[in-house]
């Protein structure tokens, strides 16, 4: 893997600087509080759980060891944690939070949804779909590989409705579709989930680090042909093969089911998507202009031999 160009660099430690600022992490106290940002970490971490080995909580935090141990003996000193040998293995330590622990980390939890609410708040909700968007993809191209599995599975009650929204948010966001495609999204979505042939008809989710990460529909339609439809991949999980596996998993199961053929429609602005169908040996059959989603496209039909 390249090196980064020392003008990337520069632009990353600019976005820091910026996001830093904007957080209020350079503050002495963190949101008023008695607490640095780094003591506020761990009192957050430790608010959520409901015990935490010193290991673990190391391991979230990615603290010095000493300097972890440093915050821990203040806030003990403070009445705000006990810690105590564990049950199972002495040499682990827990720590638990006092009712005077909870309660400071109740304050610090409610100003921060205060504060984070009140940033999002300064935006339209397109926008605020898009930053989140945009924060969950820096997430999961920052965070370490270890854990990040990509598994895919049947659909179940919850994600038909996922599928729904999630298509008419993203293809809002990113190519200006109106509420009509969401509309047809729901027609077809909502037809599979009221009433289909588990035999010959399957829906599929994948998952990465245990997150809904994409979706698409293999559908009857006629008995020799198979069609799939609403493919989707989240911008944040992008790049990991996950539309190509999805694709590989419907082309699958429609062979088994005993299709002749798959056959698929898109448009010709979905370039990512039509790459995985090239990839899978989809080849295109026919393509014309049409007006659809408050948009000029040109539709395309795309067909395997199975």
């Amino acid at each position: 893997m390249p090196a980064a160009a020392p003008r990337q660099v520069e632009r990353f430690r600019a976005f820091n600087r910026f996001y830093t600022g904007l957080v209020g992490a350079l503050d002495e106290r963190l949101l008023e509080t008695r607490f640095t940002l780094t003591e506020a970490r761990v009192l957050f971490e430790l608010g959520r759980a409901s015990r935490l080995e010193v290991l673990e909580l190391r391991r979230r935090t990615r603290l010095d060891p000493g300097y972890l141990s440093r915050i821990l003996a203040a806030f003990e000193e403070d009445g705000l944690v006990t810690r105590r040998r564990s049950t199972e293995d002495a040499r682990r330590v827990v720590v638990d939070l006092t009712a005077d622990g909870r309660g400071a980390y109740r304050d610090l939890d409610r100003r921060s949804a205060a504060e984070n609410g009140r940033l999002l708040g300064r935006l339209a909700d397109a926008d605020r779909e898009r930053l989140l968007v945009a924060a969950a993809e820096l997430e999961a191209l920052l965070a370490d590989n270890e854990g990040h599995d990509v598994s895919i599975r049947d659909a179940k009650s919850g994600d038909f409705g996922w599928m729904v929204e999630r298509h008419g948010v993203l293809y809002a966001a990113e190519y200006g579709w109106d509420e009509t495609f969401e509309g047809l999204v729901a027609q077809i979505v909502g037809a599979f989930a009221q009433s289909h042939d588990p035999q010959r008809e399957r829906a599929f989710v994948a998952e990465r680090s245990g997150r809904r990460a994409g979706c698409v529909l293999c559908v009857h339609e006629n008995d020799e042909t198979a069609k799939l439809r609403t493919l989707l991949v989240e911008p944040w999980a992008r790049g990991h093969g996950i539309g190509s596996r999805l694709v590989d998993e419907c082309v699958a199961f429609a062979r088994a089911a005993g299709y002749r053929r798959m056959v698929l429609w898109t448009n010709d602005v979905l370039l990512a998507a039509r790459r995985v169908y090239e990839r899978a040996g989809f080849q295109l059959v026919a393509s014309g202009a049409h007006h659809a989603f408050d948009h000029d496209l040109v539709e395309q039909t795309w067909s395997l031999d199975l």
